[in-house]
This record gives structure tokens, C-alpha cells and sequence, in this order.
């Protein structure tokens, strides 16, 4: 009779001591990797987590954002028992090692059985449910999802409505796991469709082991995370179990994690960042990690009280992209003791001077850089603590990997000659944590050079200490005329004016140029009034090259952000093309005022769609004129006819 099986224990993740130049990254790598990382999956991290810390608190929701009210607290015993029932009941219902189980739900407790359970029964799928129904659709076919862990409540994204239309979307999905919301009343919903059950009820499961007996290599597939989707088509990303591990570790190791620190997880957990870094790295060490509530950080109330909820903790780090630290930044401390805090850490995009300046002044904290991508599990270079770097650092590389950089080829991407320090090129990576492909091949032999180095399209330099910096991204940069132009000089420039918030600058289209250097600003609420040209010229004055000057300023309410908090450069180039085909029209219209001026709209994520409004009168040549001025723009632009007939201008 074969036992269930239980893997070998190995003590929980702990550093090896204080990581604080690229030789101290180098004595880790002193031991084979085999010996120094002998765990392989996610399922053994929680074992060995669970026998270590026992009834330590693990995880720890805030149905609120009032730091009065009592949490929701699952222990590290209770964890694993927890993930022993959800990845037995997966097994119930027909999960195998191949199968995908795609979870649908906010920040919550339950998400931890579905990422978890869901990896030692089969291959779990996190899905932004921010995406229309078709494209998550387009994902659970592509993944042969066949359950669907999804949230009982509309929340503020609609879930359940959208789970239950999924439901007819994806033919291979054959039960849809509803999970109630922490508050919800025994019998509350009645009953249920068919293929619908209760994640609840169905989980009086075992929970002391895993019923399949399934034992776990660290070459199995343990998720598929999507890229993107914002815009096209989303790609699958395949990690391993061995990837996700090694973050984890790596995290531990550069972090310095112990089991006193504490920390607010804010990132949503579809995400690499909210599940890799800042959950597995942190429930493999004995870290408490804080749930601020179903809405994370896109909750108001959570900024609002952040300083009160970190004395309510006593967390010893801040995480969050930079655009929630802009946020946390017009947050006063007011009287909250945050005095526990040591680390603060950011990533996902590149961190302003100003702001890192503002945040290090007003609070005491340094803000340290990482890297990090879903093609890496998560992350790829890290600034630990006690290390100060100045912005757009982003610390060493991990433990076993590989860092290039090298130059750009004619069509921007990578070539085969290496940059030497200082010198700015494409980041190349190769590590035990890079990501097993996409699922679609095609997509997989993009991502690489032909000789086998992930092309991230991160363009950056490493210093003579070893660390790399970062300065944007290839598919970023602004070229005029054949001169690339990098946004973060423009960035930084107006990023300086202590009005301004945020900044983002982007190209607009020109017809003789190709592109202008254009930039987007929120400012900082309360500050003194401030004018777009004074912006402008505060921008030109510290921004040496005459041709990397921006054109216009232009201030806006708030920054377009994508789902993770990173600033939506698409949505902003967007806008640019909208404002210089409208300057054209408006020159083309002053000529004959007499007739109603067109509307100008996008049309699609890369056209713009110029409505001719049917005023009785025949444009003819003025018509005409507007194709003509309209042409020779480099990008598509329609006119939309007094007949309903668009015609590329």
C-alpha cells in the first residue's frame, strides 16, 4: 500500500547573512545551487513553513480599512491545512498535474487555497478581472481551464456576474468554485446553477496530506500568468515549480527575511509581484503578510489610513509600486508611530528622483529599486536593505543568474555586443528562476536571443559596483528623426518642479520627425497654481539637448495606470495622437470657419478617426485639404464621411 506523500523537511527559508555588494551576492553562489535550494515545489515551502512556525499568524485580512477594526488571521498551521483541502478537493473534481484551475477573485483570504491548492493539484491560472469577458475567455481556452475558483460578489469588478458568463465561454471549464465573501450568512444566495458549488462546503476535505500522493518536480508547471492583455492578445506564461521557488529563496536571501518582519501586501495576487516577491518570498520565511482589504491598494481608505495601519501592525516594510508611493506621499503621518518600519521597496516601473527624494524626506525611508517580470517569476535584481542607491537603481542581480546588457541592433533590439560599465544598452537575462515559454511557441522564440538570453527590452547600464540601472523601456523610447530620445530625461527634468506629482512623457506623431517629445503631468494636491507653459519651460531649461525638449505640457487629473499601478504609456501616446491630428484639423478648419468642425476620436489602441459632422454644405476641397494635411502622419488616421463611408486620410 502506497502512503500519501509528504515531502522531506527542510528547515523554512532564512538568509545567510546581510547582502551588501555583488561579492556578498557572489559567496551564495559558493555552493552548488542543488544544495543551497534542495526544495522544489510550493507545496514543500508551505510544509516546511507550517512545521516551523506552527500557530505564527501567516496571513492576516482587514475586512476594513479602519485600523480599529479586529482582522481576519489565518495561522501557518492553518494555511496548510487549508491548502491540503483545496488542492484534495481539486483533485475530487478531476485536477491533474496538466490541468489549469483559474481563479477569479479579489484580495481575499481564500485566494491563498486557490494559488496554493491549486499548484499542488494542477496548474493554477490567477486572471485580471479588470480584462473583458472575451479575452479571459480567450485565456481559459487557451489554458483547457477546467475549474473556475471565482468570488461570490459583484465587489467592485462584478465578478460573480462575469464568472457565470464565463461559464458558457470556455467548453472545457466543468465546475466553477464560488467562494462567498467573508461576511456572507450561512444559506444566504440560495441555491445554486448547476456546475456551481460552494468552495466552502465542498472543502471538508483531508488536511493533513495530499490525497493523490502526487510527488512534485521542480520542472512541473506550476502556473500560467499572462502578460499584457491590456491591449491584443494576452500571452501565458508558464512557470515552474522550480522557478517560483527560486524567487522565493532569492527573495528571502537579498531581503534579509526573517519571521519578525511584517508587511502590507497591496498588489493584486494576478499578478507576479502580489504573488511571488510579496506572498511566497514572504510565507517561506515566517512573515506575517497583511491583506488590506478586497480592494487592495485601488482602495481609497487603505492610502488614506496606511500610516495608522502600520502602527495597528508594526510592519517593518513598505511595498508598493510608484505610483502608490506618489499616493502614500500626500498621506501626512500625522501621529502614527511607524517607527518598526526598516525596508522600503519598489519596482514594476522606474522610480523618480523627486519622488524618491520627497518619500525619504518626508517619512525617513529610503526607497530601494527592484527589478523584476512575469518571464523571471517575478523578479531579476534587487536593492537590499542597508544599501543606499540613487533612483533608477535596481540593486544586483540574484543569486545563479546571469546579467548583460548589451547594445541595440538598427531595429532596436538586441545584438550580440556587450556594453562595458556605464554604458547603456538592452538587459539580457539568463536564471534558474526564467519562465518554461509561453504556450504559444511563436510568442516563446520572441522572447529570446537566438542564443538562447531573454531579451527583457529594459534599457539600463551596470555601474562599477556591479548594479544595474535602469532608464526605460525600448518600445519607450521617443525617436525624432532617427535620434532616440529617452523618456527619462524628460522624466526627470519636469519630475523636479514641486508641483508636479507624476510625469509621463511619450511621443506624438510628426509628419517630418516621426515622433516629438511631448509630456503628461498630475501635480501634487494643494500646491501653488501652475501654469503648462511655465511647466514647459522649468522642463526645457534642464534638459540639455535641444531635440529632447518637449513640445507641450500638458496637465491632466489623474495618470492613466494599468491594473498593477505601473503608468499606461499606450493610453498616453493615444492622447498625443488625438491632440496633433486635432491641431491639424482646427488649422485646416480656420480656413473655412462656415463649416462645423469634425470630431476627432480614437479609433481602436493605434487609429484616430476624424468624424466629419454633415452640415448640408459639400466640403469638397476642403475635404480634400483635411486628407492631405492628415497623410503624411506616421500613424493611421480615417475620415469618417458625411455618408458614414471612412476613408484613410
Amino acid at each position: 500500500m502506497t502512503l500519501p506523500f509528504l515531502p522531506m523537511p527542510y528547515a523554512p527559508f532564512a538568509p545567510a547573512f546581510p547582502v551588501r555588494s555583488l561579492q556578498d551576492v557572489q559567496r551564495l553562489e559558493a555552493r552548488p545551487l542543488a544544495e543551497a535550494l534542495p526544495v522544489q515545489s510550493t507545496y514543500e515551502i508551505f510544509v516546511n513553513s507550517a512545521r516551523a512556525f506552527g500557530d505564527k499568524p501567516a496571513l492576516t485580512f482587514l475586512p476594513t480599512a479602519d485600523p480599529a477594526q479586529e482582522p481576519v488571521r489565518w495561522t501557518y498551521a492553518q494555511l496548510l491545512a487549508g491548502i491540503h483541502q483545496a488542492a484534495n478537493l481539486l483533485h475530487h473534481l478531476g485536477v491533474g498535474p496538466q490541468d489549469a484551475v483559474a481563479v477569479l477573485l479579489p484580495g481575499c483570504l481564500e485566494y491563498h487555497l486557490a494559488l496554493w491548492g491549486g499548484e499542488a493539484a494542477g496548474i493554477v491560472q490567477p486572471l485580471n478581472p479588470m480584462l473583458t469577458d472575451e479575452k479571459i475567455a480567450a485565456m481559459m481556452r487557451l489554458a483547457r481551464a477546467k475549474v473556475l475558483i471565482a468570488y461570490g460578489a459583484e465587489g467592485d469588478l462584478g465578478y460573480w456576474s462575469k464568472a457565470l458568463r464565463l461559464r458558457a465561454l470556455v467548453p472545457t471549464l466543468t465546475t466553477v468554485l464560488r467562494v462567498a465573501p467573508y461576511d456572507e450568512a450561512p444559506g444566504a444566495t440560495g441555491p445554486l446553477p448547476a456546475g456551481v458549488v460552494d468552495l466552502a462546503e465542498r472543502l471538508q476535505q483531508p488536511a493533513d496530506r495530499l490525497v493523490s500522493g502526487r510527488r512534485i518536480a521542480g520542472t512541473d508547471i506550476a502556473a500560467y500568468f499572462h502578460t499584457g492583455g491590456t491591449t491584443g492578445a494576452p500571452k501565458l506564461a508558464r512557470h515552474s515549480h522550480g522557478a517560483q521557488v527560486f524567487t522565493a529563496w532569492g527573495c528571502v536571501q537579498m531581503q534579509g527575511m526573517t519571521p519578525q518582519d511584517v508587511g502590507i501586501n497591496g498588489y493584486p495576487l494576478f499578478h507576479v509581484a502580489g504573488v511571488l516577491p510579496g506572498a511566497l518570498a514572504a510565507l517561506s520565511a515566517g512573515v506575517e503578510t497583511v491583506i488590506p482589504t478586497t480592494s487592495l491598494f485601488r482602495n481609497r481608505e487603505v492610502i488614506a489610513n496606511y500610516w495608522r495601519l502600520v502602527e495597528r501592525y508594526r510592519c517593518t516594510y513598505v511595498s508598493a509600486v510608484p505610483t502608490v508611493l506618489a499616493a502614500l506621499a500626500n498621506v501626512p503621518v500625522g501621529g502614527a508611530d511607524i517607527a518598526t518600519l526598516r525596508y522600503c521597496r519598489t519596482g514594476a516601473a522606474i522610480l523618480a528622483p523627486e519622488l524618491a527624494a520627497r518619500f525619504e524626506r518626508l517619512f525617513g525611508l529610503h526607497v530601494h529599486e527592484s527589478l523584476g517580470m512575469t518571464e523571471m517569476a517575478g523578479i531579476s535584481t534587487i536593492t537590499p536593505p542597508g544599501v543606499h542607491a540613487p533612483a533608477g537603481c535596481v540593486g544586483w542581480r540574484l543569486p545563479y543568474t546571469q546579467l548583460r546588457v548589451v547594445a541595440l541592433d538598427g531595429q532596436g533590439n538586441a545584438s550580440d555586443q556587450d556594453m562595458p560599465p556605464g554604458q547603456p544598452g538592452m538587459v539580457l537575462f539568463k536564471s534558474p528562476n526564467l519562465f518554461s515559454g509561453f504556450l504559444d511557441a511563436a510568442d516563446t522564440a520572441k522572447a529570446f536571443t537566438h542564443d538562447g538570453w531573454l531579451a527583457t527590452g529594459d534599457l539600463g547600464f551596470v555601474d562599477d559596483q556591479g548594479r544595474l540601472h535602469l532608464s526605460g523601456r525600448s518600445k519607450d523610447l521617443i525617436i525624432r528623426s532617427g535620434h532616440n530620445i529617452d523618456p527619462k530625461v524628460i522624466e526627470d527634468a519636469l519630475g523636479g518642479h514641486p508641483a508636479v506629482q507624476l510625469c509621463a512623457a511619450v511621443g506624438a506623431p510628426d509628419a517630418y520627425a516621426g515622433e516629438l517629445p511631448v509630456v503628461y503631468a498630475t501635480l501634487v494636491p494643494g500646491a501653488p497654481p501652475v501654469t503648462e507653459a511655465e511647466l514647459l519651460a522649468f522642463t526645457a531649461e534642464r534638459v540639455d539637448e535641444a531635440v529632447a525638449r518637449p513640445r507641450w505640457v500638458q496637465v491632466i487629473d489623474a495618470m492613466p495606470v494599468t491594473n498593477v499601478g505601473k503608468i499606461y504609456k499606450p493610453e498616453l501616446r493615444q492622447r498625443a495622437a488625438c491632440r496633433t491630428v486635432q491641431a491639424l484639423v482646427d488649422g485646416v478648419c480656420e480656413a473655412s470657419p462656415d463649416l462645423p468642425r469634425p470630431q476627432v476620436q480614437l479609433e481602436g489602441d493605434s487609429a484616430v478617426r476624424v468624424v466629419v459632422v454633415d452640415s448640408g454644405a459639400a466640403p469638397g476641397q476642403w475635404q480634400e485639404r483635411l486628407r492631405e494635411v492628415l497623410a503624411p502622419l506616421p500613424i493611421t488616421v480615417r475620415i469618417a464621411t458625411p455618408t458614414g463611408c471612412p476613408q484613410t486620410a
